[in-house]
């Protein structure tokens, strides 16, 4: 499976955010809430097959 990388512009922000998160969200839970949302937020869009009503090729 190919997967899509991000740029390193991403990477950098991603970086930055994580110890944002880190440095002021005590509970740690919390902290892996909200990185997940943040490479939820990140990650590179998927395009998405469509199937029309008879089962016949995506779109």
């Amino acid at each position: 499976m190919n997967k899509k990388k991000m740029s390193k512009s991403i990477k950098v922000y991603i970086r930055r955010e994580k110890a944002r998160i880190r440095k002021t969200v005590l509970s740690l839970k919390k902290q892996k809430e909200l990185i997940n949302e943040l490479y939820k937020k990140c990650e590179p869009r998927r395009e998405i097959s469509i199937k029309n009503n008879r089962g016949g090729n995506s779109i």
